[in-house]
């Protein structure tokens, strides 16, 4: 149904959005809207009376997310069917969707796609919604009904995991679980031909961190004969690919137990490289300054470190600390695969953290590779905020 709430921006407010940035913030709007309902389809219009485009209301600073901006568009069963149409050409035009060798990938990258609040994740046919807007959530059915249209025999299930994700002010009580399709979920998959064991019912994000893919095969190209440490390694995503390329030892190391039984699950998919693996539950920033062992290639992986501008000094600071310790620990011609997914901290930030943290051991460093995220998480030129992964490759001597 079309949406009939209006929404009126104050005088000036709506810059932004002529940019086609996809936010209206709380403070930029001149409407009242404290009967507004979570997730409400509303129509912007700048105080002028110009159409700026349809979204959902949602309570916060973030107050609407715009998702379309051409006002002949009715949004209906029939709209969503083509943006989701959209989605899976993307998809198959990057070589996707019909893959023999890789059949875990992100269908829909929220504000990246345009479809700000949705993120879809395929793990060998089942797609996993996980919606981070009540609006987003309210369409979850017809969402799961055009993905049945547009994908046809690739889909096998769909399963909604926005228990986690959606908004805390919202006056529900969501539960995960499936759409359709459970019987029909096979909760494994492959990257590049390397098998993995998905769990997206208890696991962290969607299951997977799909965004590390690229990372991981470049990771394996470096592998071959080398003592390989993967750190922060949650399923055990680098190390499988350090194995498979045929590096001569790798040790996964974590401190969760359970992201270490994730990891012995994966090794159970590839028995033929047990003996060459290692699993080390310990504190990461600890092990790395106490190591007794030489290692060949580093992995620093870690969860974000700050998810507010308010924690971003700390942030900076704590990547320089781990990664002067790994690149202290690396002799000469070692490498070090480092990341942060931190958005508040910018690839400049993160650079200089990497530069601070090599001249305070006093060792040089070359940048082998600058990395980000996959063309199936693409970054909206509209949206900076999309970009969010950025790591080097570096090379101590």
């Amino acid at each position: 149904m079309q949406a009939n709430t209006k929404i009126i921006l104050k005088r000036g407010k709506e810059h932004s959005l002529l940019r086609k940035h996809p936010w209206v913030f709380s403070g930029a709007i001149y409407t009242p809207t404290d009967n507004l309902e979570e997730g409400t389809l509303v129509d912007v219009f700048s105080a002028e009376d110009i159409f700026l485009g349809h979204g959902h209301f949602q309570i916060g600073s973030i107050s609407i997310r715009i998702f379309e901006t051409e006002f002949q568009n009715k949004i209906d069963d029939k709209y969503w069917q083509k943006r989701i149409d959209e989605l899976v050409a993307s998809r198959k035009s990057i070589g996707f969707i019909d893959n023999a060798e890789t059949n875990i990938f992100r269908l829909c990258h929220a504000e990246g796609d345009g479809m700000p609040g949705l993120v879809i994740d395929m793990y060998n046919g089942t797609a996993i919604l996980q919606c981070h807007s009540i609006g987003m959530w309210q369409m979850r059915t017809t969402i799961a009904n055009c993905l049945k249209k547009s994908l046809g025999k690739y889909l096998l299930a769909v399963y909604d995991k926005s228990g986690e994700t959606l908004p805390f002010k919202a006056d529900i009580q969501p539960e995960n679980g499936y759409l359709f399709g459970e019987e029909n979920a096979v909760k494994s998959g492959l990257e590049y031909g390397v098998s993995f064991s998905i769990d997206w019912e208890t696991g962290q994000k969607t299951g997977f961190f799909i965004d590390q893919r690229e990372n991981r095969k470049l990771l394996g190209e470096y592998s071959k004969g080398k003592k390989v440490l993967n750190t922060f390694c949650y399923s055990g995503g680098f190390s499988m690919f350090a194995l498979k390329h045929g590096a001569k030892e790798v040790h996964s190391l974590d401190s969760s137990k359970k992201a270490i039984e994730l990891v012995e699950k994966n090794l159970d998919l590839m028995p033929e490289f047990r003996s060459k693996h290692q699993s080390i539950v310990a504190d990461a920033v600890k092990y790395i300054r106490d190591l007794e062992e030489t290692y060949d290639i580093i992995v620093l992986d870690p969860p974000a470190f700050a998810k507010h501008q308010s924690a971003r000094h700390k942030a900076i600071q704590a990547y320089k600390r781990l990664n002067a310790r790994a690149i202290q620990q690396l002799h000469s011609g070692g490498i070090l695969f480092t990341f942060s997914c931190s958005q508040v901290v910018t690839k400049d930030l993160f650079h200089g953290a990497i530069l601070a943290a090599a001249i305070e051991v006093g060792k040089k460093v070359r940048i082998l590779h600058q990395l980000h995220q996959p063309a199936d998480h693409p970054i909206n030129i509209f949206h900076p905020e999309s970009e969010y992964l950025k790591g080097l490759v570096i090379q101590v001597y």
